[in-house]
């Protein structure tokens, strides 16, 4: 979950003062409602494919598809955004490493490819690399968070509350949306299921206790990021968090910040390059995605779908990589966060569905919470959402249509 977004984020949240704080606490609670109802769903069906899986057992093959679908899509956009932020995090400790956008895209797709080398060599290659870059990036985060909240002024820090110019409401609304990007992840240890020891307790525990964790430290480290660093001079940075570091204490710090933002970028990608080829890897066992994405090595690593999925954020990189780091990065996040939210949807609307006593009610705040936040997302990014999920329906109808020919031969 901590990836890219708790270092570039207070850039973004700095139009709206303290009033982000609003925004922070409801995408907090709504998350920790999603996490609860993904985690009940793991008890429930502790296969691989996390929202998919949920989504095929409730409704069917079709809105499976569109799950599957649109999350394999978000996997790969975030990678490329993931792998684009690490080039920038690299370019604050080295700037002749990213001085061009050609040598920006090199040092992004070399971070892509490492992580899918490491995935390669199997699930739990990867994991222990995961573990090693989630204690270097929470710990100094955490740390950070602390002890720059003993440098805020309370008669100066969100003052005024709310600079935005827009209402409470509105302004809470639009920053929910901008906060969820940095929490998009919560279901992720749902999605390997079925390569984790007794995932009936290990997933649950994972999601829930793991989304709390990342959530208090994200929230933590970007509120006082944007109570310290003025504003204008906020929207204006480039790594925001490195910025309030060199301020209280000297370039130094600034510098160790920019560090831990690139090896958090690794870990996040990392983790992500893992989901690119298990959620394809559970679709096609279901004969919902095509029977390639299925075939594993000796390790049983779903060492095509890895592949794939790397190949197509490295496409994405390298078709905009006469931007600049910035429009490439948002341009992917776009085009992650649109085909995040509907699995997060069809998640909630499964357990009310298919679930059982009080935790349906959790479900129904998630639903809830779902829908609020697809609704501030914006017009153009569910415009890309909906284009998205449009371009895989020909691949569906394909599947059943072999299927059915399939089963008229046999």
């Amino acid at each position: 979950m901590i990836g890219s977004g708790v270092f570039l984020l207070p850039a973004a949240l700095a139009p709206y003062g303290g009033a982000s704080l609003v925004g922070w606490a409801i995408t907090l609670c709504g998350a920790l409602l999603l996490a609860f109802t993904f985690a009940r769903m793991a008890m429930r069906w502790p296969q691989s494919g996390g929202p998919y899986t949920y989504a095929h057992r409730a409704f069917g093959d079709t809105v499976g598809f569109v799950i599957a679908w649109s999350y394999w899509i978000s996997l790969w956009c975030a990678n490329a955004a993931i792998a684009v932020a690490f080039a920038g995090s690299i370019g604050a400790l080295v700037p002749a490493l990213t001085a061009t956008p050609a040598r920006a895209a090199a040092c992004a797709l070399a971070a892509l490819w490492l992580c899918t080398a490491i995935n390669l060599l199997g699930v739990r290659e990867a994991g222990r690399v995961q573990i090693v870059t989630t204690a270097l990036k929470l710990l100094p985060l955490l740390l950070f968070g602390a002890v720059a909240l003993w440098w805020l002024d309370g008669a100066h820090a969100f003052r005024p509350f709310n600079p935005s110019g827009q209402s409470l409401p509105q302004a809470a609304h639009a920053t929910a949306a901008l906060t969820l990007w940095a929490l998009l992840g919560l279901e992720a240890a749902t999605v390997p299921a079925g390569s984790i020891r007794d995932p009936e307790r290990n997933v649950p525990r994972a999601t829930v206790f793991g989304t709390l964790l990342a959530g208090i430290a994200t929230v933590l480290a970007c509120s006082v990021v944007v109570g310290l660093l003025p504003a204008d001079s906020l929207k204006q940075s480039q790594s925001p968090m490195a910025d309030a570091a060199s301020m209280l204490w000297g370039p130094g710090a600034g510098q160790a910040l920019a560090a831990v933002s690139a090896v958090s970028c690794l870990g996040a990608l990392n983790g992500w390059t893992l989901l690119s080829g298990q959620l394809p890897l559970a679709a096609a066992r279901d004969r919902v995605f095509p029977a390639f994405f299925a075939r594993v090595d000796r390790r049983g690593t779903p060492w095509l779908g890895v592949l794939i999925g790397s190949a197509l954020a490295s496409t994405l990189v390298l078709a905009n990589f006469s931007r600049s780091l910035v429009q490439v990065f948002v341009f992917s996040i776009l085009l992650s966060t649109a085909a995040t939210l509907l699995p997060y949807v069809a998640g909630s609307a499964a357990w009310l569905w298919r679930g059982e006593g009080r935790s349906r009610i959790v479900a129904a705040f998630a639903l809830a919470f779902s829908v609020y936040a697809l609704a501030g997302i914006g017009a153009e990014a569910l415009l890309w959402g909906a284009l998205l999920v449009a371009a895989g329906l020909p691949v569906h109808l394909l599947l059943r249509l072999r299927q059915r020919t399939q089963g008229s031969a046999s």
